[in-house]
């Protein structure tokens, strides 16, 4: 196998597929990104067994065949490159020659034979929708996630089906983050769900363009793929019952408080920094027309903000996790925010005033 491609042309697409490529891995071969060459195109294609993704681009001159790579060390090579630099690359028995201009690289390889593939059956979902609508509704809720917990479903994001609604669900236990849109076309499954796992999501965060480009969706009982343009990637699905969502965001909320989102989000950010470090407790006093937010340490250090509200009803004292208000403020779309509150026992569910597809639902603490 040979190729010449430009520095410029592979790096994009090296760089998508190392993400994939865990630092330890449990078979050597899952530190090899698979390099082939057929018509003119170059596929690249990386995996951890979990996830897969491949990209392609055309070479310059190529013959075909396929061979596999150490990622990381071909992707630091190219980096270190100069710009302009053409990289010639010739594969032969169990080594690899990267040349480019006076500088030489002799790699590694291991048999293509060997690549493993995530095996995947017959799709039973397919339907499109722009990259950047899947990429905005991933980035508003992935960070409700929980992270090596022993509830297993909870370790990534559910993606629901129904009708024509999508909806994105994270939840940790402690909160919740829900994002929903219209898509063009009407699925005939009613409520159809799938888990998909974290490094999945986190790694569509990093891939997806902000664009109006197609991403085409398969989901099948056991895997999910997504290909745009730029790549084609598959990941393995949770096999578990998400909790249901539906009951916990609130509905009978009779307190509302309406602001502005930045001011609040300035003041939580001045407040937490002599929060608990361990609980992250802040405690908030509502009365009409304004907020009083308040937090203290071991240390004996307080902090207090004040900043006007629109609200009128009766007096509330309710304690949060700040990181959790935080999180919720900066995913939210809208300039002013909605928090909707019962009493210091019940949740409280954030959304925009002008945009209520996205829904933040953050449990109270005892302070």
């Amino acid at each position: 196998m040979k190729f010449i491609i430009s520095r410029e042309t592979l790096m994009k697409p090296l760089q998508m597929v190392n993400g994939v490529v865990e630092r330890r891995q449990t078979l050597p071969i899952l530190g090899n990104v698979l390099l082939s060459v057929k018509d003119g195109m170059l596929s690249l294609t990386a995996t951890d067994l979990e996830v897969q993704m491949r990209t392609q681009t055309r070479v310059e001159e190529g013959e075909g065949g396929e061979i596999t790579l150490p990622a990381r060390k071909f992707l630091d090579i190219c980096r270190a490159l100069p710009e302009g630099a053409d990289i010639h690359l010739s594969a032969g028995d169990q080594r690899a020659q990267v040349r480019s201009g006076k500088s030489r690289f002799t790699l590694s390889t291991l048999p293509a034979s060997e690549f493993p593939a995530i095996e995947t059956s017959q799709a039973v979902l397919d339907f499109a929708l722009p990259q950047g609508v899947l990429k905005s509704g991933l980035e508003r809720t992935h960070f409700a996630m929980a992270l090596q917990d022993v509830r297993y479903y909870l370790n990534g994001l559910l993606l629901e089906l129904s009708g024509n609604r999508l909806r994105l669900v994270a939840t940790d236990g402690h909160r919740l983050a829900l994002c929903e849109d219209c898509l063009e076309q009407d699925i005939s499954f009613e409520n159809h769900q799938v888990i998909i796992p974290r490094k999945a999501v986190t790694e569509l965060v990093r891939l997806l363009e902000s664009n109006e480009d197609e991403a085409r969706i398969l989901l099948g009982g056991n895997f999910v793929q997504i290909g745009t343009p730029e790549m084609h990637f598959t990941s393995k699905l949770i096999d578990g019952r998400f909790p249901d969502y539906q009951n916990v965001v609130p509905v009978d909320s009779d307190k509302t408080v309406v602001c502005e989102r930045e001011p609040l989000r300035q003041a939580l950010n001045r407040v937490s920094i002599l929060s608990n470090e361990k609980y992250r407790g802040v405690r908030m006093e509502f009365s009409p027309g304004q907020l009083r937010v308040l937090a203290h340490n071991p240390e004996h250090e307080e902090a207090e903000e004040e900043l006007g509200v629109d609200y009128g009803g009766e007096p509330l004292e309710i304690g949060f996790n700040v990181t959790y208000l935080q999180d919720a403020l900066n995913a939210c779309p809208t300039e002013r925010v909605k928090l909707l509150l019962s009493d210091p026992n019940s949740c409280c569910l954030i959304q925009g005033v002008d945009d209520q597809r996205c829904k933040y639902v953050v449990m109270p603490m005892r302070l």
